[in-house]
């Protein structure tokens, strides 16, 4: 660490939140000769390690302890409108995310980051970018908004790894100002987060942030700055058009010279076949999408094609995103939990003909109409829940009149029992019934894998 390029030593750092950025943010400041003070709104045994290592532990909102501090580090959850961390940006503060952080604190020799953000498709697009390093003979490790979090490889020796695979969120995004992958992906842009960032426009240059290298000609090894985007999306294509750097796209088309793009059934760059389409897992066109903004970041690294078919040939999907998950009386049933929001679930409905659409929990201030009107025509029936049911219903019924409709109102441990027993009673066979619930899961589960979890849970129940 005492090769870090940026000097924490005597600095008065506030790290706000107490979850896996927070507490590793905290641990590794401690170790930088930091003072750090940690706020929570509740105490825990998390906080009790941090006492024990040094730091200095409120519980509380933490407003009153920005005087004398000259950095804030703050968990993703700390939207730009909360009150410490507006109260720190309007009073002057350096405010930060844990990946920021972990930017600041990389040794001069550290493994280059290949990034990406989007809306929909980052932790697929990540892990698929591992699997290809890997294959290619590379140390590597999925990290980010996934796995580990970066500050612990960030202080790792050079030996430790190649080159890392990074999934950033927007909300990480917003919270950065020096950071700048050696090259980032932007695989797409729909309206999420609106309620955290204030609105599209800043969500969308949050996700921007991701090309930071590419646009102000910052190099890190054989890489000079490459931003990779989603030709296929207007909004995406539009900010890759005005990138000052080196870019490449990919598409789902034909590609040009020096694009990524499937043509005859496989995915192909620069006239060199990857792999087949058919191949792809999960399945769907937007998982084909994913693979090639994989593979583009790859070769911008230098890997070549027969790591890149290896890699994606032997991919492991993660969970909960599109996942078969049993047939029930000539019925099958998938959860595909991830898909949080509108942009998502559509890539996910339009995969099958005829569907029982189960949906509902938080929105997150997105309208969820385009949705429905876009899908309402594969419609058998839809099943909604969560704290938000009632807008997917009435979007329901403006755009998908004839469709029928099951609320479940109650949030017990029981509810998606309930759940999949009304879209059983919905289903025909060669039907799917499908977890696409265009909406977060906290308000009812844990996680959206808890969510999924309990589809599948509730699914077996069917089969008994």
């Amino acid at each position: 660490m005492s090769e870090a390029r940026y000097e924490y030593a005597g600095r008065r750092v506030l790290v706000a939140g107490a979850g896996v950025a927070g507490v590793a943010s905290a641990q590794v400041l401690i170790g930088a000769g930091a003072e750090v003070t940690v706020v929570d709104r509740a105490d825990s045994a998390a906080l009790d390690r941090l006492r024990a290592a040094g730091a200095k532990v409120v519980v509380g909102d933490g407003q009153d302890l920005l005087a004398g501090v000259t950095d804030v580090v703050v968990s993703p959850g700390f939207a730009p409108h909360h009150p410490l961390a507006a109260a720190a940006v309007g009073a002057g503060l350096d405010v930060y995310s844990e990946p920021e952080l972990a930017w600041r604190l990389r040794r001069p020799d550290a493994a280059p980051w290949l990034a990406i953000t989007g809306t929909n498709g980052k932790t697929t697009t990540t892990t698929m970018l591992a699997a290809i390093l890997t294959a290619a003979g590379l140390r590597t490790a999925a990290l980010g908004n996934i796995g580990e979090p970066l500050v612990f490889a960030a202080t790792e020796s050079a030996a430790a790894y190649d080159v890392l695979a990074v999934e950033l969120s927007s909300f990480q995004l917003h919270w950065s100002s020096s950071l700048a992958p050696e090259a980032g992906a932007l695989l797409n842009l729909a309206d999420d987060h609106l309620d955290w960032h204030g609105g599209f426009n800043a969500y969308a240059g949050a996700k921007a942030a991701i090309w930071r290298s590419a646009g102000g000609g910052a190099a890190v090894g054989n890489l000079g700055g490459v931003a990779v985007g989603n030709l296929d999306d207007a909004r995406v294509a539009g900010l890759l058009s005005r990138v000052a750097g080196r870019r490449v796209g990919f598409t789902l088309a034909e590609p040009a010279p020096g694009q990524y793009g499937v043509a005859d059934g496989c995915l192909i760059a620069d006239g060199v076949e990857l792999i087949p389409v058919d191949a792809i897992r999960p399945p769907g066109a937007h998982n084909v999408a994913n693979a090639l903004a994989a593979a583009a970041l790859a070769a911008a690294y230098g890997v070549g094609p027969d790591a890149i078919r290896a890699g994606l040939a032997g991919y492991v999907p993660q969970g909960h995103r599109n996942a078969y998950v049993a047939t029930v009386a000539h019925v099958a049933y998938v959860d595909d939990s991830k898909a949080t929001n509108p942009h998502a679930a559509l890539a996910s409905l339009t995969a099958y003909p005829r569907v029982v659409w189960i949906a509902g929990g938080q929105l997150k201030g997105v309208d969820i109409s385009d949705l429905v009107r876009s899908v309402a025509d594969r419609l058998a029936g839809a099943v909604v829940l969560g704290v938000d049911r009632a807008e997917v219903a009435a979007a329901l019924a403006r755009h998908a009149p004839g469709v029928p409709v099951v609320e479940v109102a109650r949030a017990d441990d029981g509810a998606m029992a309930e759940v999949v027993r009304a879209a059983a009673t919905l289903a025909s066979p060669g039907d799917t019934v499908l977890l696409a619930p265009a909406a977060a899961s906290l308000d009812m589960f844990a996680s959206y894998a808890k969510r999924g979890d309990a589809f599948a849970a509730a699914v077996r129940t069917l089969e008994s």
